[in-house]
């Protein structure tokens, strides 16, 4: 990416509409930006190709955007004098925003300014996090009329899910299988804002749960909430009867040199610079993890226009559902299994990274090393539960519940019904009967959902019909939309189980397939075509879906490719329309000889992308490899540390500032205890430290304020 470019902003995307919007400008190191309204400032710099947004006090690393979730800190720049995270600060119109260089200077201290009051708040069940989990468990406390009070700390509902263009799995009629994460989001916060007793405050971050049963929760000031007091924001404490914690789960980071170079971020940061803020953060990007996130993440950049020059996996096999693979593979992207990361490359932002392979016990081969040419390191290595708050809440004997990925990291459609189950429970918690849930139904669902992919299976050669289609799925996932919304009822898939794969019931078709396309389109795998003989049986036409951003039309021609990515041979397009029954999904017909109907799976508008010439590794610099970034403790001084003796996580704290930064240890967390057991450490060895309040850094401003009771 080239600094300071100042057209880094999506203009179209095959799923996305692209909306006008308000701008207004801001300055930057002096210079006049143009910005969205209300838009992050870290995505308003990211426009203009801006990544450095400061450097680190104690090495004078460069500093960038990380998480793009308001835990990290690691974004923080000076607004009007003040340092703030810019992923969460929203632009306004004539804000001078500078790089944070160092420790900031205080301002002088002027005249106290008036804090909002503290309100006192009790309720029957609050819930914490508005994602699919926290929206499903609303919506059935309103069906009962429990008042519960949901909050989130983002100011639009729907957690994840907001930032996700792809089409979801599971179940078509229960948990909208076939949907986009985006419309899905907006779909289950529809279902819970139909109910009075559901009152709602975005833009609101619980900090704390303290002894006396009670949640401190910091407001922004925002309007038109209802039941809001006022439109100030400001602190209050809320007294819940049952506390029901949703708070998702966060991205796991990873250690190697240059892992804090400006361009490693979280595969979330990157959606949520894509899919939310319309902005196209880098030209190349390296992906690390070949799970269902990393494979998705990799469609989608190439959605926008951006080149993956590699999707890199540790494990033998991507651990991601079959069908996202295949959809990479027919792309022409190289996916390294048994490879990780060895080092970002660059100075002030990623230049480059080396791969390598790895043997059984995952250690680095030497000799193996690849260096690629990119402009971005996007980790996607798993998510860990947000669970701070839940076992607060248990230590001081609350009485709480858990769902979604805050109990199990999962899909969203597991996330739906763990809701769904935990709001019939908090209910009951309180006095009101399920009723007529289907409790069992929903706890078998759930389980099916949660589970991980399966075997994968040979599919039976398709039989001679005049339009029959062919189904590329081969993996057993949870998943029923090709059977849900056939109208001639010919897919058919296990309903007591949808992970079993489906199938096509030919001559047992009371009528005969009409060629409707809809299996096609709404497959959330693209793994079904749809092949047509009538009008020449030699020749016959195959119907695929296709979302890459290419301009498709009659007459042109492209790659046709089998399941796993072999070129078939080049045929041409006869026609191509919008989907039937699925937005922003086309619907391409080819021509193509009838020995290869069968095995056609996709097609690829242009060229196969020629692979990067690996690079000499030890030709490009590499920065350390850091645990804590707050404190830019490096892997070499713990362990130095760990193999002196010291087993408390608490000592490491003192000894060596880890875990003492604006992110509270939720980043390196996870990342010290993996260290103690690279060295050997038995768990039971270990000891942690207390978690205290507060769990959220705030301004303590935000606590001053008389008393106001609310029921």
């Amino acid at each position: 990416m080239s600094p300071e470019d100042p057209d880094r902003r999506l203009r179209s995307h095959p799923v996305l509409a692209i909306p006008t919007r308000e701008l207004v400008h801001i300055r930057w190191r002096g210079r006049d930006l143009a910005a969205v309204s209300g838009e992050p400032i870290s995505s308003a710099l990211a426009a203009h190709g801006a990544r450095v947004l400061g450097h680190h006090p104690k090495d004078g690393s460069a500093r960038s955007l990380f998480c793009a979730d308001g835990q990290c800190a690691q974004c923080l720049v000076l607004c009007d004098g003040r340092p703030v995270k810019a992923c969460v600060t929203r632009v306004r119109d004539g804000a001078v925003v500078e790089p944070l260089d160092g420790l900031p200077v205080l301002a002088p201290a002027g005249a106290p300014s008036q804090s909002a009051p503290i309100e006192h708040v009790s309720v029957p069940v609050l819930i914490i996090g508005g994602g699919p989990a926290g929206l499903a468990a609303a919506a059935e406390l309103g069906r009962r009329g429990v008042r519960a009070l949901l909050l989130d700390d983002k100011p639009q509902l729907g957690g994840k899910l907001v930032l996700q263009t792809h089409r979801f799995f599971g179940s078509f009629n229960a948990v909208h299988a076939g949907v986009r994460g985006i419309d899905i989001a907006a779909r289950l916060e529809r279902e819970a804002r139909a109910f009075e007793s559901i009152t709602f405050w975005t833009g609101a971050t619980a900090l704390a749960v303290f002894g006396d049963g009670v949640v401190g929760v910091l407001r922004a000031a925002r309007e038109g909430q209802r039941d809001a007091p006022s439109d100030a924001g400001g602190y209050a404490l809320v007294r819940p009867e049952v506390l029901l914690v949703a708070t998702g789960a966060r991205e796991r980071s990873l250690v190697f040199p240059g892992n804090t170079l400006p361009g490693v971020i979280g595969a979330g940061a990157f959606q949520t610079l894509l899919h939310r803020d319309l902005v196209r953060p880098a030209d190349r990007v390296l992906v690390v993890g070949g799970g269902n996130v990393g494979l998705i993440v990799a469609y989608q950049a190439l959605q926008a226009g951006i080149e993956v020059v590699a999707v890199v996996e540790a494990r033998t096999e991507c651990g991601g559902y079959r069908v996202h693979r295949d959809k990479l593979a027919r792309q022409g992207v190289p996916i390294l299994t048994s490879h990780t990361i060895v080092a970002a490359h660059g100075t002030e932002g990623v230049e480059a990274a080396t791969v390598a392979s790895v043997d059984a016990r995952f250690a680095c081969v030497p000799g193996t090393e690849r260096t690629f040419a990119c402009d971005a390191v996007l980790l996607a290595l798993g998510m860990d539960p947000e669970r701070e708050l839940l076992l607060k809440a248990r230590e001081m004997g609350m009485r709480v519940l858990s769902a979604g990925d805050a109990d199990e990291v999962a899909e969203a459609s597991a996330a739906i019904y763990a809701g769904r189950l935990r709001g019939v429970e908090a209910a009951r918690l309180v006095g009101v009967e399920p009723g007529d849930a289907p409790v069992d139904a929903w706890q078998h669902a759930l389980e099916i959902h949660r589970s991980r992919p399966g075997a994968t299976l040979a599919q039976p050669d398709p039989p001679e019909h005049d339009v029959v289609p062919v189904l590329h799925c081969v993996q057993e996932i949870p998943c029923d939309p090709c059977a849900s919304t056939c109208p001639q009822g010919g897919i058919v898939i296990d309903a007591d189980d949808i992970r079993h794969l489906p199938a096509f019931l030919g001559d047992r078709l009371a009528h005969a397939c009409v060629g409707c396309e809809r299996c096609v389109t709404i497959c959330p795998g693209q793994a079904i075509t749809l092949v047509d003989y009538r009008r020449d049986p030699e020749h016959p036409t195959v119907i695929v879906p296709y979302e890459m951003p290419d301009e498709l039309a009659a007459g042109a021609r492209v790659i046709a490719l089998d399941v796993d990515g072999h070129v078939l041979g080049e045929v041409e397009v006869v026609r191509v329309r919008d989907a039937i029954v699925a937005d922003h999904t086309l619907a391409v017909r080819v021509r193509v000889p009838r020995v290869i109907a069968r095995y056609v799976a996709g097609i690829r508008a242009t060229a196969w992308p020629t692979e990067a010439e690996p690079g000499v590794h030890d030709a490009w610099p590499a920065g350390r490899a850091v645990v804590c970034r707050c404190e830019r403790v490096t892997a070499d001084e713990l362990r130095a540390l760990v193999r002196a003796g010291h087993r408390d996580v608490h000592s490491l704290k003192v000894l060596s500032r880890i875990g003492m930064g604006a992110c509270g240890a939720r980043t390196c967390g996870p990342l010290v205890r993996q260290l103690l057991r690279d060295e050997g450490v038995a768990e039971d060895e270990v000891v942690e430290p207390r978690h205290r309040p507060l769990l959220v850094e705030v301004p303590l401003g935000a606590f001053a304020g008389p008393r106001v009771e609310r029921r």
